[in-house]
């Protein structure tokens, strides 16, 4: 299997890369985080898609912040 070994190396290359495109993202992930926190506490109750607006930003910003990196996509 010696093209497994190009696979990983993608792979690999990819997971180096999300905390940059993490830090690119700040603003989209504290607010995904906050709605997830403030679904979970005490007496809330997180169910589907009850942060699908937030995720979808970061999502959105996690797929521009991949194009824009010199080492590749998500």
């Amino acid at each position: 299997m010696s093209g497994n070994g190009a696979v990983w190396g993608r792979v690999r290359s990819r997971l180096r890369a999300f905390p940059e495109h993490l830090a690119a993202c700040g603003a989209e992930a504290a607010a995904y985080g906050r709605c997830v926190q403030a679904s979970t506490a005490p007496g809330g109750r997180l169910t589907k898609d009850l942060c699908a607006r937030e995720f979808e930003a970061l999502r959105s910003c996690f797929a521009a912040a991949a194009k824009k990196s010199p080492r590749g996509g998500l």
